[in-house]
């Protein structure tokens, strides 16, 4: 892999990762526009640490408070502190981890198709804009409830498809639950990080397994260039969130998907 593309997909991976634009179609897109070779596993499994260190690191506080109420929780059979909250990622982690599980298979090939891309690009990003337009959201992180943890982790189950994005459908499934923008991502990005656990232990059983060498090189560049870009990326996002909301991703969802339809789908 060259190291110029391994620069480009790791700024790529770590600035769309958390956006919700969907980092998995530009993953996949960017290689077919340049005519690129598929960048493989071993990359795969750096830009995913990348970012995990990046959302790990930034909101460093919470994950701290979080597991440490929920081991306490857990030992004293009550919840103690932010102990819902742990369960409530927990809930909301299980129904991605079994769909990723019984529909790997199909992710890697079927699904990987740009008319799927183009579909769920642009239906998503409609959805999207529709959830922020709604009034009436005051909800916060501590009115969550297991029934809202199983909603958005159900939501997110979706996101296995390319093109859906992870954080966008999440957020988008918070602001119909009523929750806040703020409430909505952060909650995005605490669920990210036990999925972007899961999805990096599978990459690393696949390197382990298979007899491909990993580059190194594209692997130390790949994971460096995308964790400097997530945690940039998750701070921006955060800060300029009520200023101008969600419809510049909206905006440029509708604006890729037309990309998509005219150059690879005619």
């Amino acid at each position: 892999m060259e190291s110029s593309h391994a620069l480009f997909l790791g700024l790529l991976q770590g600035f769309t990762e958390f956006l919700p634009i969907s980092s998995s179609a530009h993953l996949i897109l960017t290689p077919v526009f340049f005519g690129w070779s598929d960048q493989g596993v071993g990359f795969d499994l750096s830009v995913h640490f990348g970012t995990l260190l990046a959302v790990v690191l930034y909101f460093r506080r919470d994950v701290f408070g979080i597991a440490r109420d929920g081991l306490v929780s857990l030992s004293r059979r009550k919840l103690v502190g932010q102990g819902a909250l742990a369960w409530y990622l927990v809930i909301g982690t299980i129904p991605a981890g079994l769909a990723g599980l019984a529909l790997l298979d199909l992710i890697d090939t079927v699904l990987r198709s740009p008319t799927i891309i183009f579909a769920t690009t642009l239906i998503f990003g409609i959805l999207l804009g529709v959830a922020d337009w709604r009034p009436s959201r005051h909800r916060t992180m501590d009115s969550l409830s297991w029934k809202d943890a199983l909603i958005v982790g159900l939501v997110q189950a979706l996101a296995l498809v390319p093109g859906t994005s992870r954080s966008g459908v999440t957020i988008t499934a918070g602001l119909f639950l009523g929750m806040t923008r703020e409430a909505a991502s952060r909650f995005s990005f605490l669920l990210s990080i036990p999925i972007i656990v899961l999805a990096a232990s599978v990459k690393l059983l696949e390197v382990a397994t298979s007899d491909v060498a990993v580059d190194w090189s594209g692997f130390l560049t790949g994971g460096i260039t995308s964790f400097i870009m997530a945690i940039t990326a998750i701070h921006f996002f955060l800060k300029w969130l009520n200023k101008v909301g969600m419809w510049p991703y909206v905006i440029y969802r509708l604006i890729l998907a037309a990309v998509i339809y005219a150059v690879l789908m005619n």
